[in-house]
């Protein structure tokens, strides 16, 4: 439920900005919604390879979570933009889409996991 919670409010973020940015909601819709299916597979490709690497893996280190979230900020990012200039045809459109998202995606993560320790489900 947490993962599907998340997806929701990322596709939700990414439809806004690209709103706000393009004042498109065609290309919003079709953004955010082809963002939903391409950032779970690139999820479940980004754990495995994460499943592979084992240093620091011994206790679990901080830096490996550290690492572990900047490069998926990366590969999700990419995504964005990726999607973005394919549905705009604007590489400084896309650009302007994925740089905010950097922002508002690190802050929502945060507020969704603080969240997210507040319910009792699941433990």
């Amino acid at each position: 439920m947490k993962g599907v919670s998340w997806r929701f409010i990322g596709s939700l973020d990414t439809f806004v900005l690209s709103l706000l940015v393009t004042g498109n909601a065609k290309w919003s819709v079709s953004i955010a919604s082809i963002e939903a299916l391409t950032k779970i597979a690139l999820y479940y490709f980004h754990e495995r390879g994460w499943e592979r690497l084992h240093w620091g893996r011994e206790a679990e280190a901080h830096w490996r979570s550290v690492a572990k979230g900047a490069s998926w900020r990366v590969v999700a990012t990419l995504d964005t933009f990726m999607l973005s200039w394919l549905v705009t045809g604007s590489v400084k459109t896309a650009g302007t889409i994925a740089s905010f998202e950097i922002l508002t995606k690190i802050a929502l993560f945060y507020l969704h996991e603080r969240g997210w320790k507040l319910i009792p489900w699941g433990r």
